[in-house]
């Protein structure tokens, strides 16, 4: 597994294609982050954020290869093993991009609550974000799992899908990823700082199902 990974990161690597989310993302953090803002609010959307960029890195790392290179990896590795190697580079992208931008927040931030009175504590808010920034970045990999191949094949009804799931994700009562961001809202206005554990554990569970359903899809699919 660990050649897999390897290949699969390479392959994300030298495509570049990694940029356009990468540079998306840094733009929502200098339109949506601004100096002095109040800690959990800033991190809180910088988690949002994250969401949709670990479902297009998933998208991009399930769709790198060529269809005779993913044949030939799919022949020797198996194409579940395959597909789950793209599925945890893209995870674990998103990931580190998660725990960069939580520490780069947390800094930048001033560190009180939405009425810029309360003190909310760097050290404190800092493990909150970054659960609410890593539930985000699991739940987008079950977002991009389920709308990219082989659940949906062809780009016209994926990509629609991937948008429209993002959404829904992130405002839709319930959502762990809706509860880890909201609880951060929520600590601000109150001075509190949550830790969004059950959100993360949750978001958890979704991408594991997601990820295990679409890999023996694939097994099924592959000739």
């Amino acid at each position: 597994m660990t050649a897999l990974l390897r290949y699969q990161l390479a392959l994300l690597v030298r495509s570049q294609r990694w940029l356009p989310p990468f540079v998306l993302y840094a733009v929502f953090l200098a339109v949506g982050v601004q100096g002095g803002e109040p800690v959990l609010d800033s991190l809180g959307y910088a988690a949002a954020a994250l969401l949709p960029t670990a479902a297009w890195l998933v998208r991009i790392c399930v769709t790198a290869e060529p269809p005779a290179a993913r044949a030939c990896v799919a022949a020797a590795v198996g194409p579940a093993r395959a597909h789950l190697a793209a599925v945890l580079v893209a995870l674990g992208a998103a990931a580190l991009l998660g725990v960069a931008a939580t520490l780069l927040v947390t800094l930048i931030s001033d560190p009180v609550g939405a009425d810029h009175q309360t003190r909310v504590a760097r050290p404190a808010a800092a493990p909150a974000g970054l659960l609410a920034a890593q539930a985000c970045a699991l739940l987008g990999t079950a977002v991009g799992v389920l709308t990219a191949r082989p659940v949906l094949r062809t780009t016209g009804r994926a990509v629609p899908a991937l948008l429209l799931a993002a959404l829904l994700a992130l405002v839709v009562t319930g959502s762990p990823a809706n509860a880890a961001v909201s609880g951060l809202v929520t600590g601000s206005r109150s001075g509190t700082v949550p830790l969004p554990v059950l959100p993360l554990l949750a978001a958890a569970l979704l991408a594991v199902a997601a990820t295990a359903a679409a890999c023996a899809l694939t097994a099924r699919r592959s000739p």
